[in-house]
């Protein structure tokens, strides 16, 4: 019997087993492999699904012409930064809810959903109040130009209301999958993502007896579509699913007990991301210093490479789902095994589609039939290192973002990115490709090795991390005790 067999049927031995409207919470009888595509499958197909109707919208709105671009392409990156916060939420969520679900305590995963659902809504809603009123003065003090403040107000007066019903989305989704429900956000993000692609055709140009709204008709339709979104993962977690009722903590000590450890993930999650998310902005920068084409190259080669990532991307919900659910039931043993697990099928991934993602240097004349043959050269450059090192991403993202924080290492997370940003990567790639000959390649050189310092990083707190502590802290069956999410290390 494969280790983490032997550690679920141990555990089924000494302890009854726990269900929620008839449903085993645990799947003893499923191996391992099959338990991992269950959860990852699902959660990839749906990042990829959203990242070509994202893609298609643009297509859409590219159709307004080159100022209509730029406008949502402003706002969209002011947006992106709440969107990140909120993300940091979904997560802290995501892991606590795991933790709870597998220890049996329906108490503590309602009181996690709803005190998280309502301090997002309460920080959404104060974030959004000034460019929802003073749209054009937020575009204007953030840099924005004339023409692009004129025609991105309203795209963000409308956008950011959009930023309510994802918060609900979003932590409601990572409830989902950290309980072993993907097929639920899957088909919610499929259908709303297609319905906003449709709509927004339709509003933008106007067809038929709709008003023709330019770029403010993308807008609407995204806002439709985060509403409808939020209302299918409502009706699928409340109603078909039954996964959680709505409960509140009973005192202000448990709404504490509660809130602490939601921030004290949250926030970790929230920096490092910032931080991921200004680095890929700097070295656009630098890329940008080289000329237009040395930009355009990375931006075509980057858009081809996160269509291969987002492929291995599940792996990460499978280790917050997996791994939660075997420090709550307080199995060490098995959480230690889901991670040696999880990161060998990281390594096939990475490998498997890194191949996949070369094979699209062939295919870069065809897709930018309109780029010059030095462009060209440069992407295939850039597609080739890219796919060299895949498995280095791969496992960075699901170490960073999945295993260190289950693991409760947070400090890991925030030093591990932040070194390899700004300690390696940026002031390589500064050095390589503004003042050697090697230009382009200079900066490529920078990222790897950017993803190899925070590599090092990972493994090195990895194995540091006590799981029999975390195993007794958050094994507990008891259902009044919510305990803080703090970092365990040896």
């Amino acid at each position: 019997m494969h280790p983490i067999g032997r550690a679920s049927a141990a555990l089924v031995a000494r302890t009854p087993a726990h269900t929620w409207n008839n449903r085993v919470m645990t799947s003893p009888t499923r191996s391992p492999r099959l338990e991992v595509a269950a959860l990852a499958i699902p959660v990839s197909l749906e990042m990829i699904v959203a990242l070509i109707m994202n893609f298609l919208n643009q297509v859409v709105v590219g159709g307004l012409g080159t100022t209509a671009i730029a406008a949502v392409g402003f706002v969209n990156s002011i947006t992106f930064i709440a969107l990140l916060t909120f993300g940091s939420i979904a997560s802290s969520v995501s892991i606590m809810a795991a933790r709870a679900h597998g220890g049996g305590r329906l108490h503590e995963l309602n009181s996690v959903v709803h005190v998280a659902l309502i301090i997002g809504t309460v920080v959404s809603g104060a974030l959004i109040a000034i460019p929802a009123i003073l749209p054009s003065h937020v575009l204007t003090a953030a840099g924005g130009s004339p023409s692009v403040v004129a025609t991105g107000s309203e795209y963000l007066r409308i956008s950011v209301l959009s930023l309510l019903p994802n918060v609900g989305a979003r932590v409601l989704s990572g409830v989902m999958r950290s309980t072993g429900h993907t097929r639920g956000p899957l088909i919610a993000t499929s259908v709303t993502t297609a319905l906003n692609t449709l709509l927004g055709y339709l509003l933008v140009y106007g067809v038929g007896p709709l008003p023709d709204l330019g770029v403010v008709g993308a807008g609407v339709a995204s806002l439709i579509a985060a509403l409808l979104n939020v209302a299918m993962l409502v009706a699928m977690s409340y109603g078909h699913n039954g996964l959680i009722h709505w409960e509140l903590p009973s005192s202000r000590r448990e709404w504490w007990q509660v809130a602490k450890p939601l921030f004290v993930l949250a926030a970790p999650l929230a920096l490092t991301e910032l931080v991921w998310s200004l680095g890929g902005y700097l070295y656009n920068v630098i890329f940008q210093r080289l000329g237009d084409e040395a930009l355009a190259a990375a931006q075509i080669a980057g858009t081809l490479e996160a269509l291969f990532i987002l492929a291995s991307f599940g792996l990460m919900t499978a280790s917050t789902t997996l791994i939660g659910r075997s420090l709550g039931q307080g199995d060490a043993v098995a959480a230690r095994h889901w991670v040696r697990r999880l990161r060998k099928t990281a390594y096939v991934t990475s490998v498997v589609f890194g191949l996949m993602y070369l094979a699209t240097a062939l295919l870069v004349g065809t897709l930018f039939p309109k780029v010059s043959d030095h462009v060209m050269n440069l992407a295939m450059l850039s597609i080739a290192l890219n796919a060299a090192f895949q498995w280095v991403k791969v496992q960075n993202m699901l170490l960073g973002v999945g295993v260190l924080p289950s693991g409760g290492d947070l400090k890991a997370v925030v030093v591990g990115d932040s070194a390899g940003v700004i300690g390696a990567g940026l002031p390589i790639g500064v050095v390589l490709g503004l003042f050697t000959p090697l230009g382009f390649l200079g900066v490529l050189i920078g990222r790897i090795v950017e993803e190899f310092a925070k590599f090092a990083i990972f493994v090195h707190r990895l194995h540091r991390i006590d799981w029999d502590a975390l195993a007794r802290e958050h094994g507990s069956a008891d259902t009044g005790a919510i305990r803080d999410s703090g970092t365990t290390v040896a």
